[in-house]
């Protein structure tokens, strides 16, 4: 008697089982639970663009990027963080240059989602580059709109640029600077901008100590120097040319 049983072949014959063990080293936009080929290749160029800027290699990590850029699947203009890190030369070394200002510029008008966030970037350049007139002008320009206006830290921004363009010029001498004070107009836009951001934020230990300092000011005499304030704000502020003509305004 013949059996008509016939064993089940292999189910790794027919069928592969999806296997997910991919590992990954930074977290990639957009993931997916079960990525395909494309995606896997995606996140590795991924990986590569932000071990490429650890490292150091940013030859490797601008190649890579300019390859993730132009696919389809991702927003580049949503990295622009990412982005502005590859116009670096050195990423031991906190500095500005007109490419990260161009770019900043660029993205402002393009991602309207994140505009509060590039123009705090983009202030913060300015002053590293030493444009401060430049910084203010960006700032007076977008603040009496919303949603900047409801921004402390672009109040404080602008507020701590008029009190630094108010004071004496750091190039004259010791005789020019004991008979100079400090402009009485930069101090009363540095105050309104201050008396703002404390609305907004009642409890900012760094607005209600520079509103402080205005307040001694205006009861005492001119000279009262804010170089001895520690603050990150103020490291970069030795290159200040009062002189420097404003800034045209561009029109979009």
């Amino acid at each position: 008697m013949t059996s008509n049983f016939e064993p089940e072949p292999p189910a790794f014959v027919f069928e592969r089982a999806y296997n997910n063990d991919h590992q990954f080293l930074f977290d990639f936009p957009n993931k997916k639970i079960m990525p395909n080929a494309r995606q896997i290749q995606l996140q590795r160029l991924y990986d590569i663009v932000n071990l490429g800027v650890q490292r150091d290699d940013f030859p490797r990590a601008r190649r890579a990027w300019s390859i993730l850029a132009r696919c389809k699947e991702l927003n580049w203009k949503a990295m622009w963080r990412l982005g502005i890190t590859l116009l670096e030369n050195d990423v031991r070394v906190v500095e500005s240059n007109p490419h990260k200002i161009d770019f900043l510029r660029t993205m402002l008008l393009q991602l309207p989602e994140e505009r509060e966030r590039i123009l705090a970037e983009l202030v913060q350049h300015y002053i590293l580059a030493g444009r401060y007139r430049d910084a203010l002008d960006e700032l007076e320009f977008y603040l009496p709109s919303f949603p900047y206006r409801d921004n402390p830290v672009l109040h404080i921004y602008a507020g701590l640029l008029c009190i630094f363009i108010a004071q004496p010029p750091e190039s004259a001498g010791a005789n020019e600077v004991e008979g100079s004070t400090y402009d009485n107009n930069s101090l009363s836009r540095a105050q309104t901008y201050l008396e703002h951001a404390k609305v907004l934020d009642p409890n900012n230990i760094v607005v209600s100590e520079f509103l402080h300092k205005l307040h001694s000011i205006s009861q005492g005499p001119g000279l009262l120097s804010f170089a001895s304030h520690h603050s990150e704000d103020e490291t970069h502020t030795k290159g200040f040319q009062p002189s420097q003509p404003k800034r045209r305004r561009r029109k979009f």
